[in-house]
């Protein structure tokens, strides 16, 4: 996705990472943006075993 952020205090058009969880049908279960890096990972999988 390309939208507005703010970086180092400087507000620019870039990318914004953005994250979608699918489900076994096929279809958008959960999306997670803007994206934090710090314990996305973590947070994602928990989101994919509930899907389980």
């Amino acid at each position: 996705m390309i939208g507005e952020k703010v970086s180092f205090g400087k507000t620019s058009i870039g990318l914004i990472r953005t994250t979608y969880l699918i489900d076994a049908e096929g279809k958008i279960a959960q999306v997670w943006s803007p994206v934090t890096v710090k314990d996305h990972a973590a947070v994602v999988l928990e989101a994919v075993r509930k899907l389980a």
